[in-house]
């Protein structure tokens, strides 16, 4: 890693710098624009419900009304409505996801123009229900402003992908997410040492938090690396003419990363937000008792909603179906399995093994937020896991990988031009 630190700062990766250089400057413009709040907007002070998890992504810009509040969760939302279109459901989108290159761009383009739309949607009902005014015409010049924070953010998303290092939209929701940490650590370090805890056990406790969260980033790392490799052979190749290299197709234990969280989030904190609005105690009561997942009957249906949607996003996002064909294209086939039928269901059974471990992995770290809320009286802003490391961890990582790669590229490069 060190090594690779090095190499960024020598001569021949002067580009990748300027890259890197890009990427920090793009990013310290949006935790700029954090600051900048609309000035008619106040602050929400009551609980978001299931807008908390956007609201992290934005770094709290979405509860203080920041012109960036939004974030770029509305393109995310879009971008999950566009890939569930291209599984059969409107047969336009499953044509373009065929035409490849054109296709993708053709994609992107209806992603970001429905994101948009979303957006104001979604800043038109948060002005609704947390400006407290009648006022038509401040509600949709709210709503502008916040869309135009988003749109100006996709925008610059993309210019970081081309331009700078990563994926765009993704690293803008890990800095959101960043942002938002340091209030965690503040948080905890005030509750355990100036708390009402003797001075030592207060500090005793808050290294063992620390050291807790560094065990779970660890585990987070292993999850989102870990794969099983199934042996693929060639039909047309020899392993002779290939150096001996064996083909693998590599299945992560986690296929669908932070997503599943999301939804089950989504779902359970819904009810919560619609009774609100309604006041009705009764109803209130209802939900608090037995739907939110604070409750212990909202616990087991947020698990069994992690489950659900875990599995459901694994096989839309790797159809079984769809890579046993496209093995059958390139004439490749799994050791000791028939092509066909055979190998989609040992495909099919593969990632259902693989999903459960995954599944089970992220209802621990969506959980021990929830026990720690349940079972200490820590501000509820101190937690350890949940989503927002998880997406932390998986962006960072990517980002890395492209920067090894582009690196491992120019080495190898310059290694010929050498021996030219």
């Amino acid at each position: 890693m060190f090594k690779g630190i090095a190499k960024i700062f020598s001569k021949q990766n002067k580009d990748i710098r300027k890259r890197i250089y890009f990427t920090l400057f793009c990013l310290g413009f949006f935790a700029l624009g954090l600051n900048v709040t609309i000035p008619w907007a106040s602050s929400i002070y009551e609980e978001l419900g299931f807008l908390e998890i956007f609201n992290l992504m934005s770094g709290g810009g979405l509860q203080s009304f920041s012109i960036f509040g939004m974030g770029v969760s509305p393109y995310i939302t879009a971008s999950i409505i566009t890939q569930l279109l291209q599984m059969d459901i409107i047969p336009y989108f499953k044509e373009l996801k065929e035409q490849g290159y054109v296709g993708r761009q053709k994609i992107n383009k209806i992603t970001r123009y429905l994101g948009i739309i979303i957006a104001f949607i979604q800043a038109y009902a948060l002005s609704v229900f947390y400006l407290n005014t009648n006022d038509v015409m401040l509600m949709l010049k709210t709503s502008l402003v916040m869309t135009a924070g988003t749109a100006f953010l996709l925008w610059m998303g993309d210019q970081m992908t081309q331009k700078g290092i990563g994926n765009g939209q993704s690293l803008l929701i890990m800095a959101g997410i960043l942002i938002s940490m340091p209030n965690v650590f503040t948080s905890a370090y005030s509750s355990f040492i100036h708390g009402s805890l003797e001075t030592g056990l207060g500090i005793s406790l808050f290294a063992l938090f620390i050291i807790s969260y560094v065990l779970i980033i660890v585990g987070i790392i292993w999850v989102t690396l870990a794969e099983r490799r199934i042996p693929i052979q060639y039909s047309n190749r020899t392993t002779s003419a290939y150096g001996a290299q064996q083909s693998f197709l590599p299945i992560k234990i986690n296929s669908a990363g932070v997503m599943p969280v999301i939804f089950a989030s989504v779902l359970t904190t819904i009810p919560a937000t619609i009774v609100a609005l309604t006041k009705n105690e009764a109803a209130i009561n209802f939900v608090n008792n037995y739907i939110v997942y604070s409750s212990p009957t909202g616990l087991i249906l947020y698990i069994l909603l992690i489950f659900f949607f875990g599995y459901f996003y694994t096989f839309i996002s790797m159809n079984p179906d769809e890579m046993s064909k496209n093995l059958n294209k390139s004439s490749g086939y799994i050791p000791g399995v028939r092509p066909g039928e055979d190998t989609t269901n040992y495909i099919s059974k593969s990632l259902s093994k693989l999903t459960l471990v995954g599944s089970v992995f992220l209802v621990i770290l969506a959980a021990l937020p929830v026990a720690m809320s349940m079972f200490t009286d820590l501000p509820s802003n101190v937690t350890i896991g949940g989503t927002g490391i998880l997406i932390v961890v998986g962006v960072a990582i990517e980002t890395y990988k492209q920067i090894e790669s582009s690196l491992t590229a120019r080495s190898y490069s310059a290694k010929k031009k050498r021996f030219r």
